[in-house]
């Protein structure tokens, strides 16, 4: 059953968590969001779980591949962005998609920008104004997860770190990464937790204070 007052209580509404649910389990929580004329976000609904769904249900999804998303009802009307999602690498960008449409969901624009890791670190510094503009900052990052580090130490706005589970051998899933953020030195930098595109995208607008 939906948390249809949740939006009310803390000014976001209930998403779906698609993993681990049947194709039936969703196509009846789409019927149930729909009856009551309701938006909804979708997350972590891979393409097999997508295709699977009765053609009805996925004709009234708008889908996007990259993040695993469906939005019911389409995304609200954005004014310009006050929010960046940074990547280090193309290898985040699922990461990062998940966040974009979260916020495109809710009304908000994202400044995209991806593939500035601190192995070139020339690609950040090109574009630090435009993420200096910003109130929110989303990082997403594996490997050894820099970038947050020195995003946070470059802008004044709240600077958000996703470590992803992209990398080598110890990088254990992203759980260096997500070391990494937490023990960094750059003051104020919040981290979620591991590939939490969509966590990340509730904090930013957490700290837009819903507006």
């Amino acid at each position: 059953m939906l948390d249809s007052a949740r939006h009310e209580r803390i000014g976001l509404p209930e998403a779906v968590f698609c993993a681990g649910k049947t194709a039936g389990q969703i196509a009846a929580i789409v019927a149930e969001a729909q009856a009551r004329a309701a938006r909804l976000l979708l997350t972590r609904l891979d393409a097999a779980g997508f295709g699977a769904l009765p053609a009805a249900t996925r004709a009234r999804l708008d889908y996007d591949t990259l993040s695993a998303t469906a939005i019911l009802g389409g995304a609200a009307a954005a004014g310009p962005a006050r929010i960046a999602v940074m990547t280090a690498g193309t290898s985040d960008l699922p990461v990062a998609a998940e966040a974009v449409r979260t916020l495109g969901f809710h009304g908000h624009a994202a400044l995209r920008v991806a593939d500035v890791g601190v192995a070139g670190l020339w690609r950040l510094l090109a574009r630090i104004d435009e993420v200096r503009a910003m109130r929110v900052v989303i990082v997403a990052a594996g490997m050894d997860a820099a970038l947050p580090s020195v995003v946070a130490g470059l802008v004044a706005g709240v600077v958000i770190g996703v470590p992803t589970s992209v990398g080598y051998g110890v990088a254990a899933g992203g759980r260096a990464a997500l070391h990494a953020m937490l023990a960094s030195c750059a003051p104020g930098l919040v981290v979620v937790n591991i590939d939490n595109g969509y966590g990340a995208a509730c904090a930013a607008l957490r700290a837009l204070g819903g507006t």
